[in-house]
Formats: C-alpha cells, structure tokens, sequence
C-alpha cells in the first residue's frame, strides 16, 4: 500500500504500476461508503494488461483521517479524487466510480482534465444520493453520538447481509472478513468518524444534484455505463438516463448482478472493461 499526501490529507492507495517506465493504460477504481480497495480484489488480478490503481477514499472505510478542515461533501470529495490524479501526474486516466458516484461532479468542478474515459458502474446518480435504503444512516448520523451508533451497527449480521443492509448490494455474500476490515477504522478511531459523518451529511439538496447532472453532457469523451441488471439500490432506469446523457456512451448491462458487480461478476466486469479501454484509441495522443 502506498500514501500520498493531499491538500485535503493522505489518501492510501494500491499500485500495480511500475513507475515511469509503466505505459500500461491507468485505470483509477473508486468504491463505495465503508468500502476500500479490496472492494476490487477479484477484478484487479484479471487485467494484467492495465496499470491498476485502487484508493481508499474518505468514506468511511479510510485508515488515517483527513484534516480537520477537509471538504468531505460529495462535491469535495470529488476535488480529491482529481488532486489525487494530479498529485500523481496520472493523464488519460480511465475512471471507474461503483456505488458512490460522486466522483462524477470532477466534471461540473472542471477538474475532469485527466480522465480519458469514464466508466458508471451501478453507481449514486441524479438525485440518487444516497440510495433510499441508506437514508436512514444519515437520520441516525445526524443525532448527537449517532454515528457510533451507526457504526456500531456495522458490526451485526443483519447489517452486514440483510437486504436492507449490505446484503443488498450483491446476490452473493461478501466475507466477513472483508467486512470486517472495511468497518474496523470507524469502529476504533473518533476521527475517522467524524470524517464520516461529514461525508453522509455532505449531499446537497435535491435541486442541486439535478443542476450538476445536466453538466455531464460537457464531458464528450468516451463512457461506458455498466450496470447490475438486478440492482435494488441504484435504479436500472438511471442506466438508460446516463447512457443518453453523455455524447459518447455505450451501455452495458450485466445478468445476474446487484450493485457490486466486481463481487457478482468480476469477469464480465473485467471483460466489459477491457474492450473499452483496449477498443479506443488514447485520448491524450497527439492530434
């Protein structure tokens, strides 16, 4: 694992890179709320051909908390997913957002300037944030200890794999083990907590969420949109809409897959992926 500190704080990160020698296409793979890099432990291994790059982002699931005065709204988080790819010199970067789809809104910052290509995968999108079944999690953050509460919660069998819960996100059950290593820093640490509640209190009111997704239509580079065709938490419909909402999209739906489609189907993620990166010329080459 490998750090970089940002304007923001440090953001921890998976390199399958080289170093400057590497001209592997860089795939840059974000995730979701109480979620890290090992979200796409069975997706990494099967693109050998693509310098992989995994952060953990400040949701929730980070190991070392921001600074005290860090922008942890959807749309700060957003500037730190682009000063992240500056601070790596990273360029015609292929950006994958999966269940938190904030990542999107480098686009109405304009800070979108690295990213090649875009890929929507089952993700927060429109007014969809955060997807109905979370929304109880942000009531109980806003209470006074209510985020201990919540990430008490965590820690409970119907959390972790009621349908309501976690166990919603995927058709097949994601270990324990893997949970246990995604909620453990807001369990042990008052200041990843309050990083958390920052980011679930962070969303902006429904108006502006609408405002910013009518700007994705700036971005006319190439998208793919890869959706669980039996996703409970984000719906089918806002596939459809992302897909007519960019200039340049291509829709992908995936059988027998919720939300977490690298857990469902990691291979037809990676296939899906691969022709979409290795299909289309660099974005940055020379005109």
């Amino acid at each position: 694992m490998q750090r970089v500190e940002l304007p923001a704080g440090p953001i921890d990160y998976l390199d399958t890179g080289i170093g400057e020698a590497d001209d592997r296409p860089v795939v840059v793979f974000g995730h979701g709320l109480l979620m890290n890099e090992t979200q796409w432990r069975k997706v990494i291994p099967l693109l050998d051909e693509f310098r992989c790059i995994a952060p953990t982002w400040p949701l929730g699931a980070h190991r070392s908390p921001m600074n005290r005065d860090a922008d942890l709204t959807q749309n700060g988080v957003a500037t730190i997913v682009a000063d992240f790819l500056d601070a790596l010199g990273l360029t015609d970067v292929t950006l994958v957002l999966n269940d938190w789809g904030g990542g999107q809104f480098i686009i109405s910052e304009g800070r979108d300037e690295r990213v090649g290509r875009l890929v929507l995968a089952s993700c927060e999108a429109f007014d969809n944030f955060p997807p109905k079944p979370a929304r109880p999690a942000v009531v109980l953050c806003r209470l006074p200890g209510g985020t201990r509460v919540f990430t008490w919660l965590t820690g409970t069998a119907t959390f972790r794999h009621g349908e309501r819960g976690y166990g919603g996100l995927t058709k097949r059950p994601i270990p324990d083990e893997v949970f246990d290593d995604w909620f453990a820093p807001a369990n042990r640490s008052a200041a990843i907590r309050r990083d958390l509640r920052k980011f679930t209190l962070g969303t902006p009111p429904r108006a502006t969420l609408l405002a910013w997704s009518k700007e994705l239509a700036a971005f006319t580079r190439p998208v793919l949109i890869v959706w669980g065709a039996d996703d409970v938490m984000m719906p089918v419909e806002h596939a459809h809409r992302l897909a007519d909402r960019f200039p340049d999209s291509r829709l992908v739906m995936v059988d027998d897959s919720r939300t977490l489609i690298s857990e469902d189907q990691p291979e037809a993620f990676a296939t899906a992926l691969r022709r979409f990166v290795s299909e289309l010329p660099r974005t940055d080459a020379p005109h």
